[in-house]
């Protein structure tokens, strides 16, 4: 009776799986975005893009991804009516900007992780500092960011669970509503396990094929 259960219900949270995914691959891209111009930001001899991105940085690291999606779809509208968000992107904006405020720190650390002789052959050779950053350090990370980027997208898959909390339909809400029509929450609920672990499985055996490649690329 259980298999039976799991079985009927597969189908469903495998849909709403869907959306978990979409989810996270649209914050952990665009997120990148964020972490990118912030890790720059922090490494900035210029005072004030140094402080905007130690703020946020220390914002968002500092506080509760639960906190944040309250905070933009409950809370931001009493402030700006005019910001009144569907859950689906009050969702994403939350995820985007607490998954940038991570990769900040990630691209950081691998940005200072490259020689600095680097950084001078660069200004020998009469390039900015902009320049020296887009063609000669920040390709240079990308091996090195593969493994934490990885981490950071898994952690994502899981943390966006709590969208459910504004009402979002993705795959642990689906589970819940599902317990709650039929009863059966044992099972359902195994489902939803089931699914989170192949997904968070299929995203690191991907993740750590980029990186195997990416590897016999630079040896190459």
């Amino acid at each position: 009776m259980t298999e039976i259960v799991i079985i009927k219900y597969f189908p469903v949270l495998l849909k709403a799986s869907v959306v978990t995914i979409e989810l996270t691959a649209i914050a952990v891209t665009i997120g990148l975005v964020f972490g990118l111009v912030a890790a720059l930001f922090r490494i900035s001899k210029i005072k004030v893009l140094n402080y905007i991105g130690s703020f946020y940085v220390w914002l968002f690291r500092g506080t509760p991804l639960l906190l944040q999606i309250f905070f933009i779809y409950y809370g931001l509208p009493k402030i700006i009516p005019a910001l009144t968000l569907p859950a689906f992107l009050a969702g994403a904006i939350a995820l985007i900007i607490n998954s940038g405020a991570y990769t900040a720190e990630i691209i950081r650390a691998a940005i200072l992780s490259i020689d600095k002789g680097q950084y001078e052959a660069a200004k020998a050779l009469g390039m900015t500092y902009l320049q020296t950053m887009r063609y000669v350090i920040v390709p240079q990370t990308y091996k090195r960011l593969i493994p934490p980027i990885g981490n950071e997208f898994i952690a994502l898959l899981k943390d966006s669970s709590l969208v459910s909390t504004i009402g979002m339909v993705e795959l642990m809400r689906a589970a819940q509503l599902k317990a709650s029509a039929t009863g059966r929450d044992a099972e359902i609920y195994i489902a939803a396990l089931v699914i989170y672990l192949a997904l968070t499985t299929v995203f690191s055996t991907i993740f750590n094929w980029l990186e195997k490649r990416l590897g016999r690329y630079e040896q190459r």
